[in-house]
């Protein structure tokens, strides 16, 4: 299978060597606008081409059957159209797109095509987040009866720190929620198998202002929010996200209660899976086969104390999308539709904000 990556930032970096990981694909080329960057990437990690525009990259790669679209979100739309237009299979990032008039437009267009479309929403392939939900499903923790979850970071805790995800223009009208918040809905319509119907929403922004190359500019998107949350049978939810929190840097945290035990995981430690009671002592599990059930446990590849995580999820999401393109079973990665129904989440989390009440989807 030949594939490519589009956008050479970060996250570009991370689907690169996730690429590199899934047996059969082939990464034959990046394209990134930066000439300089793409050349020294692509010989760097000695990967065979590089182009500097997607037209480019389509015309010369005739045999491509999947395109990673790892560009800021303000592109992901236009660029997606392009490449689902040239019949290119689509692995994009999160958010899908800027907002749910695109994204169901691109859910439109796929279905005409044939074609696989994917979104990199990589919690849910977790061992521990997939283990929550075969324990949610088989019964052992009771009735679920409320759910809470943060994600908290503090890569712009200071007003000097910037990134383009902070410019609405390109990064979008909402920041936490659209970036991590997003993260969160995922993982527990994943845990639960149901959707969120209804969000309450209160916004939050440390700075009105911040500096860009030393000039202050306006901030028009959220640094944190705190986002109530029914689900589809009545379960209720609190979601708490912040990019300004000291000292968290990728905390990512779920709290499942149950009428008969609790389930609590952090992904800053991915591998361990706590599990409350009242009458007996609390466990801790670890993540190997032994310990866990269903698709949780078929997926435990390593032996117990080998730690598994972030790197190990995020190849498994592209791993499954993979599996779909060459009509193989897939173990649930977001398709197109669910990522169109995530943005709408994130679209009526603005719109509740602005009338400070309840939007039901």
């Amino acid at each position: 299978m030949d594939v490519a990556v589009i956008g050479t930032g970060f996250i570009g970096k991370q689907h690169i060597e996730a690429i590199r990981r899934v047996p059969g694909a082939r990464l034959v080329a990046v394209c990134e606008p930066n000439e300089a960057v793409a050349k020294q990437l692509s010989q760097a990690l000695e990967i065979p081409r590089y182009y500097t525009a997607v037209e480019d990259l389509l015309a010369q790669e005739p045999n491509l059957q999947v395109v990673h679209n790892c560009t800021p979100s303000s592109f992901h739309f236009a660029i997606n159209q392009q490449l689902l237009s040239a019949g290119v299979n689509v692995y994009c990032e999160k958010p899908f797109t800027s907002n749910a008039e695109q994204s169901a437009v691109l859910v439109r267009q796929l279905a005409k095509t044939g074609l696989k479309g994917g979104v990199n929403f990589n919690y849910r392939h977790n061992l521990m987040v997939e283990e929550m939900r075969e324990r949610v499903a088989s019964g052992s923790i009771g009735q679920p009866w409320f759910v809470n979850a943060e994600y908290l970071q503090d890569w712009l805790l200071k007003q000097s720190d910037y990134d383009w995800r902070v410019d609405a223009e390109i990064g979008g009208p909402t920041r936490a929620i659209a970036d991590i918040g997003s993260h969160c809905f995922d993982t527990l319509q994943y845990i639960f198998n149901q959707h969120i119907v209804s969000v309450e929403v209160k916004r939050l922004k440390e700075y009105a202002t911040r500096f860009r190359d030393g000039q202050e500019v306006p901030v028009e998107n959220e640094d944190a929010a705190i986002i109530f949350v029914t689900f589809e049978d009545g379960l209720s939810g609190l979601i708490r996200v912040s990019q300004v929190t000291a000292g968290k840097k990728n905390d990512l945290h779920v709290l499942v209660e149950g009428q008969k035990q609790a389930l609590e995981w952090y992904q800053e430690r991915p591998d361990r899976l706590w599990v409350g009671h009242r009458d007996q002592g609390n466990e801790e599990l670890y993540a190997a086969s032994q310990y866990l059930h269903g698709q949780a446990a078929a997926d435990a590849e390593l032996p117990n104390g080998h730690a598994v995580g972030w790197k190990d999820a995020f190849t498994a999401g592209i791993q499954a999308f993979y599996d779909d393109v060459n009509g193989q079973p897939s173990a649930g990665y977001v398709d197109f539709s669910e990522a169109d129904y995530l943005m709408r989440l994130i679209d009526a989390c603005v719109v509740s904000d602005a009338q400070q009440q309840p939007i039901q989807l």
